[in-house]
C-alpha cells in the first residue's frame, strides 16, 4: 500500500476535524476525496504531506511513518510526493523555468544540463513547450495548473496529493487538467489522491472515492457513476 491509515484522528490547531480515520490506497490508484467545503479535506491532506503533525493513530506514506515525523525528514517525503495546490503557488517574482528550478536545486538536484532537461523534460509533457521563461502572471489559471502539475512530476514521484486542482478553472480547462492527471495516472503508474468538491468532475471520471462527512472519513469502495 503507498497510503496507509488507521485509527488516526486529525487535528487543525486543537480542533478535531476528523476522527477514527481508516483507510489504504493502493500503488496505481486514482482516488477522489470528497466533502463539502469545511469538512477536513485538506487537513487530511496536509497530515499525509506532514504539513500538520499526526498526534493520534498511525499513517504511512510513501514508506513514511507520519506520525512522530520531525520538520527535518519532511523534505524527504516529499521527495516522494508530488503535491498540487488549488491557487497553484508558483513564486510570482521569477519566471516558470526558475519556479521548477527552484524545486529541484531544493530537493538536491546540482546539475546545471540535468536540472534544465527535466524542466524541458516535464514542461513538454504537460503541453507547456517554450513556455518556460514565462512570469506566472503571463499565464492563464489553466496554465498556471499545468506548471503545478509539471512541479509534482519534477521528482518522478510515486504519489501526488493534489487539492482541489481544478477549483479555480472553468469547465473546459477543469476537464483538460482531469485528462492530464489520468493520463499521467496511466502512463507512469503513479497513484494519485485528488480532493475536490466538484461532482461533475466526478460524473465525468468515475473513479474510487473517500468522502470527508461529519468528522469521518467514509470509504464507498465503489465507482461513483458507474
Amino acid at each position: 500500500m503507498i497510503v496507509s491509515v488507521s485509527n488516526a484522528n486529525i487535528y487543525q490547531g486543537n480542533n478535531l476535524i476528523l476522527q477514527d480515520v481508516n483507510f489504504t490506497i493502493k500503488e496505481g490508484e486514482f482516488v477522489f476525496l470528497v466533502g463539502k467545503t469545511g469538512t477536513g479535506k485538506s487537513s487530511l491532506l496536509k497530515t499525509l504531506y506532514g504539513e500538520l503533525p499526526l498526534r493520534e493513530g498511525e499513517a504511512t506514506v510513501a514508506d513514511f511513518q507520519i506520525k512522530g515525523m520531525t520538520w527535518k525528514q519532511v523534505p524527504f517525503l516529499r521527495r516522494n510526493l508530488g503535491i498540487i495546490f488549488q491557487d497553484f503557488h508558483l513564486l510570482t517574482d521569477r519566471n516558470i523555468h526558475e519556479n521548477l528550478s527552484f524545486v529541484l536545486k531544493s530537493t538536491g538536484w546540482t546539475d546545471k544540463q540535468l536540472i534544465n532537461q527535466r524542466i524541458e523534460e516535464m514542461l513538454a509533457k504537460v503541453g507547456l513547450d517554450n513556455k518556460s521563461f514565462k512570469m506566472p502572471h503571463e499565464m492563464s489559471g489553466g496554465e498556471q495548473q499545468r506548471v503545478g502539475i509539471a512541479r509534482a512530476l519534477l521528482n518522478s514521484p510515486k504519489l501526488i496529493l493534489a487539492d482541489e486542482p481544478t477549483g479555480n478553472l472553468d469547465p473546459d480547462t477543469s476537464n483538460g487538467i482531469m485528462q492530464l492527471l489520468l493520463s499521467i495516472n496511466k502512463e507512469f503508474n503513479t497513484t494519485i489522491l485528488m480532493a475536490t468538491h466538484d461532482y461533475e468532475v466526478i460524473r465525468r471520471y468515475p473513479s474510487r472515492i473517500l468522502k470527508t462527512e461529519n468528522g469521518e472519513v467514509l470509504d464507498s469502495n465503489v465507482i461513483y457513476g458507474k
